[in-house]
Order: structure tokens, then sequence, then C-alpha cells
């Protein structure tokens, strides 16, 4: 049976980002900007390259800056029209033509479990892709795609994994993996959050992206509080990893590539300067002097 097209994106935008307090007292975390364009355009773009052009934030109070980022502003628009600066046209111009972009309120954050929930009802009966916007993945890194890929061939959920060192990886979710015969993709027995060192059932970490198949919500209906007192979309997905049939079965796609972690100040900051470094219109002037200025410490 062939697979629905997947062009459906859930972006959770709830959490309070106490780690960047006082910034994000009044401001959103997801706009606090990596160089000149705010984190969750980074990750909003992400999901257009990959063809998904319907996109539902998650969001709670305080964060109606995220929807005015994504609006156009005709005054703006028409004032740097009559400057004639093209470039800052395009650049403000571009968040608005990423795709159709919705928004749901999900009041109090209950863990991703809850946040992934309340989209149920925009997405309906089709697979969709989950994107957190903490982890970044470069532009010349394709991982959406081929998770998409994959859960067309299997028709199950499909998350994205990373190897960390081993003593890292309580800050993450545990994936226990099998290969799978002649695929580059992994299938996934067991997921633990954020376990103890001794206790994790490999080094291959969970990062914020999933692509998930609509059986999902009602295995998340049915979950209760895990970690935290927080309904977990691990728990949801291990469940799944048992289950045969429609919807059953999580695989895993083993990133490689470029991705920032934005999920805390030092880790932002880093985030921050790469991509600083790698800009064509920054990084010559950037480089040589952030070389220099290390150098006198």
């Amino acid at each position: 049976m062939p697979q629905t097209r997947i062009t459906k994106a859930v972006i959770p935008a709830a959490g309070l980002g106490t780690r960047f307090l006082p910034a994000t007292k009044a401001m959103p975390k997801e706009m606090l900007p990596m160089v000149d364009a705010p984190a969750i355009q980074y990750v909003v773009a992400e999901a257009s390259r990959a063809g998904l052009n319907n996109v539902l934030v998650i969001t709670g109070r305080t964060k109606r800056a995220l929807e005015d980022h994504f609006d156009r502003v005709p005054s703006l628009e028409a004032a740097l029209e009559r400057k004639g600066d093209e470039k800052k046209l395009a650049a403000i111009q571009e968040s608005s033509n990423l795709g159709d972009i919705h928004y749901v309120r999900q009041g109090d954050p209950k863990g991703l479990g809850r946040a992934v929930l309340c989209a149920q009802r925009h997405v309906g009966d089709e697979p969709f892709a989950v994107l957190l916007g903490d982890d970044l993945i470069d532009e010349r890194d394709e991982l959406l795609a081929e998770m998409i890929r994959v859960q067309q061939a299997t028709g199950g959920s499909v998350v994205a994994l990373m190897e960390v060192p081993r003593e890292a990886i309580s800050a993450y979710g545990s994936a226990d993996v099998t290969a799978v015969e002649g695929e580059s993709f992994v299938q996934v027995h067991g997921l633990v959050e954020k376990p103890a060192p001794e206790d994790a059932p490999s080094n291959l970490a969970i990062i914020g992206r999933y692509v998930l198949h609509p059986a999902v919500f009602d295995v998340l209906h049915e979950t209760g509080p895990g970690r935290g007192g927080e309904i977990q979309l691990t728990d949801a997905l291990q469940t799944l990893a048992a289950r045969d049939g429609e919807g059953g079965g999580v695989y895993g796609v083993v990133f490689r590539g470029r991705r920032y972690d934005t999920g805390d100040k030092l880790s932002y900051l880093k985030a921050v300067v790469t991509l600083a470094c790698g800009r064509e219109d920054l990084g010559p002037q950037f480089r040589p002097w952030l070389e220099e200025f290390a150098a006198g410490l």
C-alpha cells in the first residue's frame, strides 16, 4: 500500500526558556538570534527544504513574536524598496515565504508528548515530522529527506540518532538498535530517556528530529506522565517499537553531519560562532579576529 506523502511539520515552541533568563523573560527563546536570523527560522527553512511546507508551531503565552516574525510587514518592505535596499528586502521576505505556517497554543508545558498531541487535529491521519528548535541542522547536510524516505519505506516512525561520548548520554535519550540488512538505517528496539552512562543501551543519542506515524497520537493519549512528571514522546515511541502491524516499528537514521546545539548558553555561543565563521560575508574577517582574540587569553 503506497504511503501518504509527508507535507506537515510540527515545531514545539511552548517552553519557558528558563536557561536563558533574563533574556527570555519577554522574548521567546526561539527568537534568540543565530547571527542575524532567529533560531526558529533555521528550523522552518529546514522543513521547507525537505518539502514540508505546512508547518504548525506549538506556542504558549508570550510567544507572539514568533507569529510576527513570519508575517509580512508591508511598511518595512515599502521603506526598504524606496531606499533600493534589495538585499535587506529579500532577507525579510524570506521568512514570510517559507511555507504555510499555523499556530496553536499548548497552555501549560507538560512535555514533548503533550506538545505533539496538540498537533493531532491539524495533522489528522497522516505521517508528519517533528522538529525541535534546540537542534539546528546545517543546510549543507540532509537529514529530514532521508528520514522521510525511511518512513515511507517502513511505514513506521523514525528518529534521528547521533553518536555522542558515553559520558554525555545522560543528557539525551538513548536507543537500543540493530542493523537492518541491506539498509543504511537501523531498527530501534528500545529507548531510555536520559539514562546514567552505565545504564545506557548505546551511545546513540536521540536528537531533535522525528518523522512519526499518526498511530503515535493514540499511544500518547494512553501514556501517563513519565520522567519529570511530563508526557514523554520517548515513552510512546517505546510502545510503538514493540508493536507490529499498522504504524508499528521504530527506525533510526544515524546522522553524521553538522548539528548546532542551542539548548544552553555555552552551546548557543558555540553555535553562533561556528555559523559566523562559516559565513562568506563574515567569516574572512571574523576568523582572524577570533584567532587573535583567543591567542591573547
